[in-house]
């Protein structure tokens, strides 16, 4: 018996019996993917791993019980194609649908290196959308103005037995016809992920599925927050992460700021709770952030002496790859600061360089931050973690209190909030430049022409950017409301200790 089995054998051992996992989402499919983490990963826990992942689809959806698609078979491949995202896997990759899961979760234990890239699309889970389009209700009261027909420029809306009828061939989505329309009777029908997509990155394939151009994804995970068929998913490391800890390797978990507006514990026992689940150590990643505050007012004050115009923080990776891919005009601008991240995970290789750094988070786009990141290994979300620790029956309220191994100040825990960097780098600024900062709460369509237009014109010298609005409280993979979050967020801060006084 090697090593990796007797480690695994007397972790199985020591486990209590596994309980049903507890609901924490409103949605079907969420809830779905959340029992699907669950039992992955008591499928890893348990003696055999392979053959337990290939039963999960039928174990989920048994013949004679309800489903949810069209038949019980659709609905087993679509918890297949889920399963295969989470052991890391691109759906866009399988070659043959005769590959069991079992293979897949044979490969997931040898693979090297992160997935990449980070986002895969179900198609047999996207309902294939019908194109962006205007349409005239059942509302409409043929009145006698027309107001519809006179207004469109391209001669698209028509009356038809006395009702207004689009042409969407002619249709040119100006919305003239739905502003003057008396009764509201047209109405504008998205595509959810394409609306919420920044950056136009997301788009139809012939065969009416969405497809994501990575040439112009930033990564932000709003596609994926919004596909209401939940087809949009994260290639995971969740085995990755268990498989290090199976191997009984140092493994440091790296808690991002926003975790505070996550679990209804203290910090203390949420750290007692992760090394119940196998983490050696936890870093708080505030404490990098203290040190991006301290080191992005130093360089604001340089710039600033320097007769630069304005500085832009750096520390959203959605943003800074929005920059590389859509916004070249503003890299001058952009602080060249490392990342709360970054200096985290750096304080923990060279505390012991044989360490694997695990960063926990809300945010899509650290996935791709981290796979260009040496000090940072793997990357795993809230949500994720929830899943962990009901895998392995870890009650956190029960847990004791724990001190992290590297704590953070207020400064730094205040990052994950709209307006929480400003106030952090602010602190730390002092009375050494005058700063008049300006927020851009979130990265959509209109932001990001807001942003182009500050290459030319900023109306302020330092511009902190968040790409979910709200801050990282409200990233695409947290679980509880961003308001929510926000308010036990700013009560933490409170009591936490400040690096500067004042």
């Amino acid at each position: 018996m090697d090593a990796f089995t007797r480690r695994r054998d007397a972790r199985i051992t020591a486990r209590p019996e596994p309980k049903e996992p507890p609901v924490f989402f409103k949605s079907y499919s969420a809830t779905t993917h959340f029992e699907l983490m669950v039992r992955l990963i008591r499928a890893f826990d348990s003696e055999n791993f392979t053959d337990t992942v290939n039963r999960i689809p039928v174990e989920m959806r048994p013949r004679g019980e309800d489903h949810s698609r069209c038949c019980v078979y659709r609905d087993r491949a679509i918890l297949k194609y889920r399963l295969m995202a989470l052991l890391g896997f691109g759906i866009e990759e399988e070659e043959d649908e005769l590959v069991p899961l079992s293979r897949y979760a044979e490969m997931s234990l040898t693979r090297k290196g992160a997935p990449n890239p980070v986002l895969t699309v179900i198609d047999e889970a996207c309902n294939g959308c019908v194109r962006t389009r205007y349409e005239a209700t059942n509302a409409c009261r043929g009145c006698l103005t027309h107001a519809c027909v006179e207004v469109c420029p391209k001669g698209a809306v028509e009356l038809v037995n006395g009702k207004s009828i689009i042409d969407p061939d002619r249709c040119i989505q100006c919305g003239k016809c739905m502003d003057v329309c008396p009764y509201h009777a047209i109405v504008r029908i998205p595509i959810p992920c394409e609306e919420s997509c920044p950056t136009g990155a997301i788009s139809k394939m012939s065969n009416s599925k969405e497809t994501i151009d990575y040439d112009k994804c930033i990564f932000c995970g709003k596609c994926l927050a919004a596909c209401p068929f939940n087809a949009i998913l994260e290639r995971s490391q969740l085995v990755d992460v268990i498989r290090e800890m199976a191997e009984g390797k140092r493994v440091t978990a790296l808690v991002a700021p926003a975790i505070i507006g996550e679990t209804p514990s203290t910090m203390g026992q949420l750290v007692g709770a992760l090394k119940s689940a196998g983490f050696s150590h936890v870093f708080e990643v505030a404490s990098g952030a203290d040190k991006t505050a301290i080191c992005e007012a130093d360089e604001f004050v340089e710039r600033m002496e320097e007769g630069a115009p304005f500085m832009t923080s750096s520390c959203c990776p959605a943003y800074t790859e929005c920059v590389e891919k859509h916004l070249p005009e503003l890299k001058p601008f952009v602080s060249d600061t490392r990342t709360p991240m970054h200096y985290t995970a750096q304080t923990a290789k060279e505390e012991a360089p044989d360490s694997v750094t695990v960063f926990i988070g809300p945010c899509v786009a650290k996935r791709k931050e981290a796979s260009d990141d040496p000090f940072v290994d793997h990357v795993l979300t809230f949500r994720e973690l929830r899943a962990l620790l009901a895998a392995r029956n870890i009650e956190i309220l029960q847990c004791e209190d724990t001190a992290f191994d590297l704590a953070g100040l207020a400064e730094g825990r205040g990052f994950p909030v709209s307006g929480g960097v400003t106030e952090g780098i602010k602190a730390y600024i002092g009375d050494r430049a005058a700063i008049e900062p300006v927020a851009v709460n979130g990265l959509d369509k209109r932001s990001v022409k807001k942003l182009k237009s500050y290459a030319k014109k900023c109306p302020g010298n330092f511009v902190e950017i968040m790409g979910c609005e709200g801050g990282c409280i409200a990233g695409p993979s947290g679980v509880e409301p961003g308001k929510k979050a926000g308010r036990k967020l700013q009560a933490f801060l409170k009591e936490s200790p400040r690096g500067i006084e004042g």
